[in-house]
């Protein structure tokens, strides 16, 4: 391992002898003096060689340096208050070119299915690189809330022999001479969780939806962030953990890239106040009609312009990103969902909208087998072909509930993004496989 320091750890260094490496971002070949922009994973800073008279091996290396050229640097670091680039310069003395670089077919302009074919000189740009360092840490605090709380991380298989949600988006696979479907959800398996006694579960990991839509929030393969706990009372005891959890998340991020973002974004990260607004989907469909929309079928989901009027409101009303709508229809739930006690047509449901989007579906489940078996059948499926979810409800499981919720979107909405694509590490789609 060479005695390399990265640059963003220059700073507290004092002036003396240095290694860096990265990737060439600028080239200004000046009469007396040579600049170089070096930028590696954490940072860039400025290198300096002025210009020797006569014969300069070192000056002529610099003029033919590519831009996007790895190279490694010796020199001598100086802080110097009058550099714009953080404060400090390093001087060079001996320079190695690495590996060199074609010009980059890519630039700030390039539209995103291009830059999306050349992803990895995508993710070179602090902009890019910012929202993985945000990942980071927001799933390192989601953990650190669940652990702290006592949840148990199961890691769910993602080949499956039945549907876990919906046929009709099934990945169907070869699977020796049979047939598997991925994973649409680790939903059946964090539910048998909690007949096995593990209380309190969570999951973060891929699930794959053979969804052919072309919308900036659609994926085919995407990281869902899963809980399942027990000894609920409703999905309000759900509500509250999710909240909760949101804030230790948002909360961290903005602590430790809290100015980054504001730099790079423009956002002004709002860490929200609980509990989080609350609205039954028919009282937030009345409220939106009164404010000019009408939602084209009432008897369905509330659709994403939905999403964002409501959210408009509840902005203007409650100073707040965040809203539960709460009380879905059965019609348009899982048949796993618990429903009113004193309304069978509504659910002990809830979908969470962050900043005009729906990043979230949480309920409590039905644990009765009896029941779970009928809302199958009214459903239109054959409990048979579910059989070994149904057995987990023989054999005593207590009231449970818990959520699914779409990573990229969370990160699309708290940056500000206009696509699922760029909170992703490398997106799938319905005609991307590649790279």
């Amino acid at each position: 391992m060479s005695a390399r320091t990265r640059i963003k750890d220059l700073a507290p260094l004092p002036d003396g002898p240095v290694e860096v490496s990265g990737w060439v971002e600028t080239v200004r070949d000046q009469k007396k003096v040579q600049f170089v922009i070096l930028r590696d994973e954490t940072s860039a800073v400025q290198l300096v060689h002025p210009r020797l008279e006569g014969e300069d091996a070192l000056a002529d290396l610099i003029s033919g340096l590519g831009l996007g050229s790895f190279i490694s640097v010796s020199g001598e670091l100086k802080h110097d208050e009058r550099v714009k680039l953080g404060g400090l310069e390093v001087r060079i003395e001996d320079l190695r070119i690495v590996t060199t670089a074609l010009e980059s077919p890519i630039a700030e302009d390039t539209g995103i299915d291009k830059r999306m074919d050349w992803r990895f000189l995508d993710l070179r740009v602090p902009r890019n690189n910012l929202i993985f360092r945000v990942q980071t840490t927001l799933e390192h605090a989601w953990r650190s809330y669940w652990v702290e709380n006592d949840f148990i991380e199961i890691h769910t298989p993602k080949l499956m022999a039945s549907a876990s949600e919906s046929r009709a988006e099934l990945f169907e696979v070869k699977y020796f001479e049979g047939k598997a479907y991925l994973a649409q959800s680790p939903q059946f398996f964090k539910q048998m969780a909690q007949p096995a006694g593990f209380g309190r579960v969570f999951e973060i990991a891929p699930a794959f939806r053979a969804d052919p839509s072309f919308t900036s929030r659609h994926a085919t393969e995407f990281t869902s962030v899963d809980m399942e706990l027990s000894w609920i009372d409703s999905h309000e005891n759900v509500m509250r953990i999710h909240e909760d959890l949101m804030v230790a998340g948002l909360s961290a991020v903005k602590e430790k890239h809290g100015s980054a973002i504001e730099e790079l974004f423009g956002i002004e990260l709002r860490v929200p106040t609980t509990p989080f607004p609350r609205i039954p989907l028919a009282e937030a469909k009345r409220i939106v009609a009164e404010r000019g929309y009408e939602v084209p079928r009432q008897d369905e989901d509330m659709d994403p312009e939905g999403e964002r009027r409501i959210a408009a409101y509840v902005k203007e009303k409650f100073d707040h990103d965040f809203v539960f709508l709460t009380d879905y229809a059965s019609s348009i739930r899982p048949f796993y969902h618990m429903r009113h006690a004193d309304n069978p047509q509504l659910t002990n449901s809830y979908d969470l909208v962050y900043g005009g989007v729906e990043i979230s579906t949480g309920a409590q489940r039905e644990h009765r087998i009896e029941v779970l078996e009928a809302q199958a059948r009214e459903k239109g499926l054959d409990p048979e072909e579910l059989s070994f979810y149904l057995d987990f409800f023989r054999y005593g499981v207590p009231p449970h509930g818990g959520f699914g919720m779409g990573l990229t979107r969370v990160l699309m909405i708290m940056l500000g993004l206009g696509n699922v694509r760029e909170s992703t590490y490398l997106f799938r789609g319905p005609t991307r496989l590649l790279p």
